[in-house]
């Protein structure tokens, strides 16, 4: 009885599994019969992007991690199915695999949309919403933007530099990734292997730029290269000899300045002695008249005459005591002066 049980209960199980199976493969058939939708928008790379230089374009730059690019993929893909009635055609760009086109239209923040009509390149700065976008493109606004032209163009030869060096950073980027996360390499141990790599790449440019010069530079002939050492040093001596003949110049002009210096010392010295003896002269001149005048004059006076001022009796005019006059008090000083003088010459040495 007991295994009869055990027997019946393990049919019931394996029948309800095979059950389950069987639902599960045709839930599954079902699936496979259901196609996917296909997405409109066309991925754009840097092998693809040249594209967009033809026709009218819309291009959506995004990464993977982005909330708002994230936000407005629904709405691009909307904008994408009527493409064919815009007649307009749509694309995206993945800025995590490729930084170069990133770089080439120099993209600084996410979402960035763009708007090209026959490789002439507008920036939407709208919201990224259907209706916007679609009367963007029906409307034509796209007409009263700006475009980017010259050095800014995506198809200019500086934003083609642009991309190369935002290719080169993506690069070094993942090959970072793999470094640190694949192998397990320290990131200092990363930062200096690529500290490194920079110092010899750019030691083995320089290199090749001397080589390239030294390679492309003609030496000259050696009788030309002696022709101008030879003038060299011809210059070099015409110039030595023009110094010195300013230098004697400036020694010869410095020696009559000195000498019309002195000359002119003499000459004032020369006129201030005889500015002195000519000025001593007079006063002589003047000293001796006024002796003569008055000697003159005592001599003519008759004796026992008083003077003119002193009224007989030794009284003036005026009745004040007795006084010497004026006049007769300078004689008496000048005789005195005379007799000194005649005094000294007899004195001998002592």
């Amino acid at each position: 009885m007991v295994g009869g049980r055990r027997g019946t209960l393990l049919a019931a199980l394996l029948a309800a599994w095979v059950a389950a199976a069987a639902a599960e493969a045709e839930a599954g058939s079902e699936q496979a019969a259901v196609p996917e939708e296909r997405s409109l928008v066309r991925p754009m790379t840097a092998s693809n992007w040249t594209l967009v230089l033809e026709g009218e374009w819309m291009l959506k730059f995004y990464a993977p991690w982005c909330p708002s690019c994230q936000q407005t993929d629904s709405e691009w893909e909307t904008f994408a199915k009527n493409g064919e009635i815009l007649q307009i055609s749509v694309g995206k760009v993945d800025v995590i695999q490729e930084p170069g086109l990133s770089g080439r239209f120099f993209v600084t923040t996410l979402p960035a949309f763009f708007h090209a009509k026959d490789g002439i390149f507008r920036r939407y700065r709208g919201p990224g919403i259907y209706e916007d976008l679609q009367n963007y493109i029906l409307e034509k606004k796209w007409q009263s933007v700006e475009p980017l032209t010259g050095w800014k163009s995506p198809a200019s030869l500086t934003m083609s530099g642009m991309a190369g060096l935002f290719s080169i950073s993506g690069k070094i980027w993942h090959l970072h990734n793999y470094f640190t996360v694949t192998l397990g390499v320290p990131a200092w141990c990363s930062y200096v292997f690529f500290i490194i790599a920079t110092l010899i790449f750019g030691l083995f440019m320089g290199l090749v730029l001397v080589v390239i010069s030294e390679c492309f530079s003609m030496p000259l002939p050696r009788h030309l290269s002696e022709r101008s050492e030879q003038s060299l040093q011809s210059e070099e001596a015409h110039t030595a000899e023009q110094l010195q003949d300013v230098e004697e110049e400036k020694d010869d002009s410095n020696e009559e300045e000195n000498k019309d210096s002195l000359v002119d010392d003499e000459e004032e010295k020369e006129d201030l002695g005889e500015e002195d003896e000519a000025e001593e002269d007079e006063e002589d001149s003047a000293v001796t008249g006024r002796d003569e005048e008055r000697s003159d004059a005592l001599d003519q006076r008759p004796p026992g005459e008083a003077p003119e001022d002193e009224a007989p009796g030794g009284e003036t005019g005026d009745n004040t005591p007795e006084q010497p006059s004026l006049a007769g008090a300078e004689v008496a000083a000048e005789d005195t002066l005379r007799q000194r003088k005649s005094q000294h010459p007899d004195k001998g040495p002592s």
